[in-house]
């Protein structure tokens, strides 16, 4: 009884320990797991596999740097797996924090990964523009009404790939990748849905549950934080073994989180027994 004791009693700070204990060590062990993409999952990754060379995509980052960790190794991926299949990427946000963030992105991996890709011909980024569902709306019938310019300022009819793009209609593929509004819901209400255009989606873990009842009829797949990450860079790995060698954040932060996990249950499975032993004794004692 002094053990069941010492247990309800237990102080939060070994608790607390514990849980950095159970994210630090998998860190500093590189421990790692093996991920199988689920239907959710492979289904962007079967769609993006199936388009020809020369396909257009839009990805539209539309996060902020708070949710940088969860979304940023989904965007990578997928930029990874674009150039891959020779695809046209048009990158555009919703969001005024992620034009930095899509520069960073195309600056880290676009060009220092694919130095071979031409801009404006191969890639484009397109930039912020203020608007949210507004936005969608005009871009669906017009989108040079309202971009004009590049992120760099080049005039749109100066562009390349943008010469055969009226509207959002030209592409092949929609992809959303943030945490908030607007985002992935507002590209499937007011882009996917009247446009009958392919829309897929990233997002934060918290955000996901949310999104969910639009999957599969009008959410073509979903990544779900970390764990929909890791299942991406998994699937990529699969198929372009070269990728092994690459950062893979998705997969190596799994590691941590499935241990982390695991602690916490065990904790939680412990609180309840002492709970229930505790109880118990009480009665026979009342008795």
């Amino acid at each position: 009884m002094a053990f069941i004791y010492k247990i309800t009693n237990i102080d939060r700070r070994i608790i607390f320990l514990f849980i950095a204990l159970s994210v630090i060590v998998p860190l500093l062990l590189n421990i790692k797991f093996t991920e199988k993409a689920g239907p959710i999952v492979k289904n962007i990754f079967d769609k993006v596999e199936s388009l020809p060379a020369g396909s257009r995509v839009l990805l539209s980052l539309d996060y902020g740097p708070s949710t940088v960790p969860e979304i940023q190794p989904m965007v990578n991926a997928l930029v990874r797996h674009f150039n891959e299949k020779e695809l046209k990427i048009y990158f555009m946000c919703l969001w005024a924090t992620g034009q930095n963030l899509t520069t960073t992105t195309v600056d880290s991996v676009q060009t220092k990964e694919f130095p071979e890709k031409v801009y404006g011909v191969d890639y484009v980024n397109l930039g912020y523009k203020a608007g949210n569902e507004g936005l969608i709306n005009v871009l669906l019938t017009d989108m040079k009404k309202m971009y004009t310019t590049d992120v760099l300022g080049t005039y749109i009819d100066d562009i390349e790939m943008m010469k055969p793009v009226s509207n959002l209609t030209s592409f092949d593929l929609i992809i959303s990748l943030g945490g908030g509004t607007p985002g992935i819901k507002e590209w499937i209400l007011f882009a996917g849905d009247p446009g009958n255009i392919p829309v897929a989606g990233g997002s934060t873990a918290v955000q996901a549950p949310l999104l969910y009842p639009y999957w599969p009829n009008q959410l073509l797949g979903l990544m779900g934080g970390i764990k929909g990450a890791a299942e991406y860079e998994s699937e990529l790995i699969r198929t372009y073994p070269k990728y092994k060698t690459k950062s893979n954040p998705g997969i190596k932060m799994m590691g941590p989180q499935a241990i982390a996990h695991i602690v916490i249950m065990l904790f939680i499975i412990i609180g309840n027994v002492t709970f229930f032993m505790e109880r118990a004794r009480e009665k026979r004692s009342r008795g």
